[in-house]
């Protein structure tokens, strides 16, 4: 009876410590290549051992070549408005560098990453930008609605570490109240300068998107025919997208709250919206341009 004891509790030892060994190897697994739920269209490891994805990868490049000239370019607003300005580019480097490390290793990790600074850039940028008048009746002040989205934002990122694929579909929705929020602030503009930068990014981020889903949906023709770059595509014209998103409620912001800063946009390095980055400029005039 006692060795039988003995070794009904030999037993019971060695499949704990078992179970600890398979959850440290689940653990361990997150971070090995091609763990993600996800593979994208283009094909694996074609130039490179280390590297899954090559033109996914490079293409991620263009978020660390906006967000360093949009904090240049953004200086005298962020210093008369808020310098949380200055964190939503340095998170959308966040989300460039993530976004590299996901397409070259396509881990569940990197997956994770990519996914969830994507959500804390959307995250900020309603607490800094969303136009107070659109806030719900019962938030008085914009602290308060602050914590909600960062709460929100909290239970989002919680749960996205049980399922990451519905979070990446939740984010392009999001997109969706803010083209929303923009439709109902163009309803009072009449500067037609703010207008067409509203058409031009509802624009860039429907390409975008199109590039996202197709790639997603249509990947068996693309194949077909040897083309696997929509989603590097993608990665390019977000950023782009964002870049026009971020100036036009930059614009809104400041119109409302520093309406003494005369808020205009204009373009750098050219002054053409076909060939220029659209950027907030300020000045210390006492009249508006036209009303928004």
């Amino acid at each position: 009876m006692t060795i039988v004891l003995i070794t009904l509790d030999t037993c019971k030892h060695r499949f704990y410590f078992m179970h600890i060994f398979q959850q440290g190897l689940g653990m361990a697994n997150v971070f090995a290549y091609q763990s993600s739920q996800i593979d994208w269209c283009e094909d694996n490891f074609q130039f490179s051992e280390k590297v899954a994805e090559f033109y996914n990868t490079i293409s991620s490049v263009s978020f660390f070549i906006s967000s360093p000239i949009m904090m240049y370019l953004l200086h005298p607003y962020a210093q008369k408005r808020s310098r949380a300005v200055y964190l939503i580019w340095v998170m959308i480097m966040f989300v460039g560098v993530f976004s590299a490390y996901y397409h070259m290793t396509l881990s569940y990790f990197g997956q994770l990453l990519d996914e969830l600074s994507i959500l804390w850039v959307l995250a900020i940028g309603y607490m800094l930008w969303f136009p107070r008048r659109h806030m719900p009746t019962f938030i008085k002040t914009r602290k308060s609605f602050s914590l909600i989205v960062f709460l929100a934002a909290l239970l989002s990122t919680i749960l996205s570490f049980f399922k990451p694929t519905v979070n990446a579909y939740a984010l392009n929705c999001v997109a969706l109240h803010i083209i929303y929020v923009i439709s109902l602030e163009l309803k009072r503009c009449t500067d037609q300068r703010i207008i067409n930068l509203a058409i031009v990014t509802v624009a860039w981020w429907f390409v975008a998107i199109s590039c996202w889903l197709s790639d997603r949906l249509l990947c068996g023709f693309w194949r077909q025919i040897n083309f696997y770059y929509l989603h590097s595509f993608w990665h390019v014209l977000i950023n782009i997208a964002v870049v026009h998103g971020t100036t036009l409620f930059a614009y809104f912001d400041a119109f409302y709250e520093i309406p003494e800063t005369n808020p205009e946009v204009k373009y750098w390095p050219v002054d053409s919206q076909w060939l220029g980055l659209p950027y907030l400029a300020i000045g210390d005039k006492d009249h508006l341009r036209k009303s928004c």
